[in-house]
């Protein structure tokens, strides 16, 4: 079957409608790409309930900057209260805004050396408290400043890898995002291995634990088990402790996330190029004919392909044929203008 031949029959069979035949004289309603949008049907409400969905999703979502501001609200809050309760905790000190600062970072990402111990009631549930807020602020930091970090560098990284190779721009980007978990990943990965060499050589170096000391410290911060046997306890470490310690912890989650997404693109292509190899049985085109007509149309193959992927179920077909109904005032079987402004 022809491409316009499939679009034709796409546009045509409905599922549950079929047996309904379009009325003569009835036009059908298309718009190519570059035809100009209808005023009436596009116009978004002052309420924001005809926005396209990924616009709608987009408004909802924090920024980066909304998510920065709480951040640093949540940090500058932290100094404030700690460096007023410093007394009340024990431990090593070096600064004592400085320690606050410190304390809170270590708190905020769950890491807890036990270099610093709060030791009455009141810092206790001040903890608890910072604890389960800094979570929250740090899971939406880790959604927005370290994958806006990571996709800065997938253009990069698709260049190193294929240097060699002379492609157009347009090729590069259609690679870019076939392979865009992938990418994710590798670029993960090195700046993950990056900050753990990092933190080692530091520890090593200004810290003066052994080297194999740091690189156990470093294990235990980057994946929050936090021993607290060794930590950082100089001023020159505790400054670097708060800016690597939140970097770390976020590429490590970031890591683990880019892994499990290949894991399931990987299961989900396999799962695709059996669907789409496999040859089709008499159940299968009964399972097909959702009209019964002993006749499957293109639309109704499509569905079903798409219903074997998993990427669409009979609850979904079933609301979409119930807002069809609705949105099809004169019962064509086909959508129109009149049929939009009428519903």
């Amino acid at each position: 079957m022809s491409d316009s031949n499939i679009q034709r029959a796409l546009l045509a069979d409905n599922p549950n409608a079929l047996q309904r035949k379009p009325s003569e004289g009835a036009k059908r309603f298309r718009r190519c790409r570059s035809a100009p949008r209808s005023e009436t049907a596009e116009k978004p409400r002052e309420n924001g309930s005809w926005l396209p969905a990924k616009e709608l999703f987009k408004e909802m979502r924090p920024s980066f900057r909304m998510v920065g501001f709480l951040l640093f609200a949540y940090l500058l809050v932290g100094v404030v209260v700690f460096y007023l309760v410093m007394d009340q905790i024990s431990g090593k000190r070096t600064n004592r805004v400085l320690d606050a600062l410190y304390f809170c970072i270590v708190t905020m990402t769950s890491v807890g050396y036990g270099d610093l111990v709060p030791n009455s009631d009141a810092t206790k549930l001040l903890a608890s408290a910072f604890v389960f807020t800094g979570m929250g602020v740090i899971a939406l930091f880790v959604s927005k400043a370290a994958d806006y970090l990571v996709e800065k560098q997938e253009v990069l990284f698709y260049k190193a890898l294929h240097m060699n190779m002379k492609s157009g721009e347009a090729k590069m980007l259609r690679r870019i995002e076939m392979n865009k978990t992938k990418y994710k990943f590798y670029t993960t990965a090195l700046l993950l291995v990056t900050s753990i060499v990092v933190g080692t050589v530091f520890l090593w170096k200004i810290e003066k634990l052994s080297l194999v000391d740091s690189f156990y410290c470093v294990c235990a911060t980057i994946t929050t088990l936090g021993y607290g046997d060794k930590s950082f306890s100089s001023k020159l470490g505790r400054t670097f402790a708060v800016f690597w310690i939140i970097t770390s912890t976020i590429i490590l989650a970031l890591f683990f996330m880019y892994l499990a997404e290949i894991y399931t693109e990987r299961r989900q292509k396999m799962l695709a190029k059996w669907v789409l190899t496999r040859r089709m049985t008499t159940m299968d085109l009964e399972a097909a004919d959702l009209d019964n007509d002993q006749r499957v149309g293109a639309a109704e193959f499509v569905v079903y392909k798409l219903k074997e992927l998993g990427k669409i179920n009979q609850e979904d077909i079933s609301s979409f044929l119930e807002e069809f109904n609705k949105l099809d005032v004169d019962q064509s079987g086909t959508l129109s203008t009149y049929d939009l402004t009428m519903a």
